[in-house]
């Protein structure tokens, strides 16, 4: 896994329960970590893929 930022990338994130969430659809963190879900086979992003970087408020 690489340390380095390609480019000026922005993380959007309307997670508001996220205490790194910011104005309602910005993360605070320079870098998240992306997980894949366990388990979990069903080719639909919202299946496949979870924030590992996420800390409740």
């Amino acid at each position: 896994m690489t340390n380095s930022k390609a480019g000026n990338q922005t993380i959007g994130c309307s997670v508001t329960s996220c205490r790194y969430n910011k104005d309602g659809n910005m993360c605070e963190l320079n870098r998240i970590e992306v997980e894949p879900a366990v388990d979990v086979n069903t080719g639909e992003p919202a299946d496949e893929s979870l924030c590992g970087s996420y800390r409740k408020r």
